[in-house]
């Protein structure tokens, strides 16, 4: 079984370097792939890219003009080759050591996608602003989908790449997480979230949703779940497994 690593990138040039060599240092007893896209960054990180060496097969990419994370993921989907795909983000905030915790469940056959949520795990810490919005689009993504989701927006997510087959990814920017999820919930596929650990940076240091991008995320949230006749029952049925979900999520943590 192969891993691709996805690593979109934007104006990393602090950070990118020691991304890769925490990719390279995580054992997964896995064959493994790296793919980066670079964004358009503008602060020097495509030239670093360019010389990066690694010790794991790995792909460059380069869009000449920033187009966002999710389009930046898509064109990563294209060109990876593994079984299993996880999203790490370019900084630091998030540990590719945790890979193993992620992986158990898809492995084991027990979910489809594994999302790690900075929300389990009571010692995160977060920006007052960063927090309050997440809260916020969390609320909102547990009323529409129905489930007992608590981070849609987190950058450490594992997908089985067979569930991602077929699946027409046309958000640009941040809307990739919650448009991602609907898809994956509307296919009734398996999604388990476990805590993961959160590095968080300042809004000097790091790029964070701004307010205007929680619009764009709850646009790809309603656009996503309601774009295809909905089944009342189906829903109703959703309702119910989203309690089941809820109390095995308890069990998990």
């Amino acid at each position: 079984m192969k891993v691709s690593i996805i690593v979109p990138v934007y104006n990393e040039k602090n950070t990118v370097e020691d991304v890769i060599s925490k990719i390279e240092n995580v054992d997964l007893g896995l064959e493994r792939e790296i793919i980066i896209v670079d964004d358009g960054s503008r602060d020097g990180t495509k030239d670093i890219i360019t010389k990066i060496n690694s010790s794991l097969p790995i792909k460059k990419v380069f869009h000449s003009t920033n187009q966002g994370k999710g389009a930046a993921i898509a064109q990563a989907l294209k060109c990876a080759s593994g079984d299993i795909i996880i999203i790490q983000d370019g900084d630091l905030e998030y540990d590719p050591a945790e890979y193993p915790k992620l992986l158990h469940y898809i492995l084991n056959g027990q979910a489809e996608a594994v999302y790690g949520s900075r929300f389990l795990n009571g010692n995160n810490h977060f920006l007052i602003r960063n927090y309050l919005g997440n809260l916020l689009i969390n609320a909102i993504a547990r009323l529409i989908y129905a489930r007992p989701i608590t981070d849609i927006m987190t950058g450490h997510k594992v997908f089985l790449a067979s569930a991602l087959q077929g699946m027409d990814i046309k958000s640009k920017r941040f809307g990739f997480d919650p448009e991602i999820t609907g898809l994956l919930y509307r296919s009734n596929y398996r999604i388990i979230e476990v805590p993961i650990s959160y590095a968080c940076r300042n809004c000097r240091k790091g790029k964070k949703i701004g307010f205007l991008d929680i619009f764009d995320v709850l646009w790809w949230m309603i656009f996503t779940n309601f774009r295809q006749k909905d089944d009342p029952k189906q829903r109703w049925l959703n309702i119910t497994r989203a309690k089941k979900e809820l109390n095995w999520q308890s069990r998990l943590n």
